[in-house]
């Protein structure tokens, strides 16, 4: 999206991870560093960037295995996950529903979206733009019959990301999807778990 100071780059086989960045002042965030954290460090060295904060969405392994070594790399990065994802890893700042920081100019709110995870949370980027780790994908959802995913909590998640503005773009944790990433207004007309009307509903989708 033209303006929007984050970077969408896809490691492993399906993964997705993020930069967040602030132009003018020089710094950044990175998201969910699972897989390949070494291309991630060029980058961001290439850029000239600081490294503010260490994302994570949900605690699963694939999106946080290389955060020792991000640390170990821009060791003042300050780690931040939510409360219930958090609790096995040495987080710096934990965040909850409606919770805010800044990465220079650029402006982030978190959600909490508990169903893939207890503690998943989502990160609203300026307005603009939500990453929605395995919380949201593009034309399903994360799986919640893990041993702490949650169906009901999962659609009460959905109900909420429904609530952003439809030009709202969402980035996913996974590329799953026709595409690797996609409007929540149109989300909203062609995602069958968004599509879904109650929580019965929710649960007969396949």
């Amino acid at each position: 999206m033209k303006n929007l100071a984050l970077e969408q780059i896809k490691v492993g086989f399906d993964n997705y991870l993020y930069i967040i960045f602030c132009n003018k002042f020089k710094k950044a965030a990175i998201v969910d560093p699972g897989f390949g954290v070494s291309l991630i460090i060029d980058r961001i060295n290439n850029k000239n960037l600081t490294i503010e904060f260490i994302l994570i969405t949900h605690y699963h392994s694939d999106h946080t295995s290389g955060i020792n070594t991000i640390k170990k790399e821009f060791p003042k990065a300050r780690l931040v996950a939510s409360k219930e994802d958090g609790r096995n890893f040495d987080v710096d700042v934990f965040v909850s529903d409606g919770d805010t920081l800044r990465i220079g100019n650029v402006h982030l709110k978190f959600i909490l979206t508990p169903g893939h995870t207890p503690g998943g949370i989502c990160i609203i980027v300026d307005d603009k733009a939500i990453i929605t780790g395995d919380t949201l994908f593009i034309g399903d959802c994360g799986r919640c019959d893990l041993s702490d995913g949650s169906l009901s909590q999962m659609f009460q998640s959905l109900q909420k990301i429904k609530e952003l503005p439809d030009h709202c773009i969402v980035y996913p944790g996974h590329d799953y999807g026709d595409k690797p990433f996609d409007t929540i207004g149109n989300q909203k007309k062609t995602n069958k778990t968004l599509l879904a009307k109650n929580l019965e509903e929710f649960s007969k989708i396949s």
